[in-house]
């Protein structure tokens, strides 16, 4: 099963209003386990950059004159995303960001449905407690240091070890942990072992056999091998 957690910067909070995308960084999962393939990219608003904005991220107009717009990088985002589902904190507010840059260069937007929204998983699990990138990483032990300004590809790299969290830990990306319910319709739950038709041959000598055989009789009825 192939993931793709998400996360964005942006100018602000609505795109209704002007705001604009300015970084996109993405960590693809296969099994719920991090591959090492990325998607990480500086983006052109076209805008000035907030102060408030800025405070957050540290992304400012100089540094982004020189890159690219949303329209000229669009086709390689879209074609890393894929189908995959999106993993993403607070879903709704990048999604929204992600779907109105895809409108205005006149591409399909992406369906709420492909997403899925860690911060509703989390609050879910933990009601009433801290359920930010920040308070997650504190409650699974996951050092977010390096974490001193937001960023979307750091972000998305640290949001791939809490979703793995709250999925239940690291088991949770083996075979071991898989149930029939999660692992398809073609999965016989009703398998049971069955006995061997010819039982191995055994490794014992003839010469261990009778040293255990002497063992055991000299313990006398205190082995558990002579109770009925």
């Amino acid at each position: 099963m192939r993931e793709i957690v998400l996360d964005t910067e942006t100018t602000g909070f609505e795109p209704s209003q002007g705001d604009r995308i300015v970084e996109i960084g993405a960590v693809e999962l296969f099994n719920h386990m991090p591959t090492g393939q990325t998607y990480h990219q500086y983006i052109n608003p076209e805008r000035a950059m907030p102060t408030a904005a800025f405070e957050v991220h540290g992304l400012g107009d100089e540094f982004l004159s020189d890159k690219p717009l949303f329209k000229d990088i669009a086709q390689v985002f879209i074609d890393f995303i894929g189908d995959s589902r999106l993993v993403i904190h607070n879903a709704s507010f990048d999604m929204k960001f992600l779907n109105a840059e895809l409108k205005r260069v006149n591409r399909p937007e992406i369906p709420m449905s492909q997403s899925l929204d860690t911060l509703a998983i989390a609050r879910k699990k933990f009601p009433g407690a801290n359920a930010s990138l920040d308070g997650l990483c504190r409650r699974f032990g996951i050092d977010n240091a390096s974490r001193t300004l937001h960023g979307a590809l750091l972000d998305s790299e640290i949001l791939a070890e809490v979703y793995l969290e709250l999925l239940g830990g690291r088991q949770s990306g083996f075979a071991l942990a898989t149930d029939a319910s999660s692992a398809g319709s073609d999965v016989d739950d009703t398998w049971r072992p069955r006995p061997r038709p010819t039982a191995l041959a055994s490794k014992l000598t003839k010469e261990e056999a009778a040293a255990h055989d002497t063992f055991v009789k000299d313990m006398g009825n205190g082995a558990i091998w002579s109770k009925p």
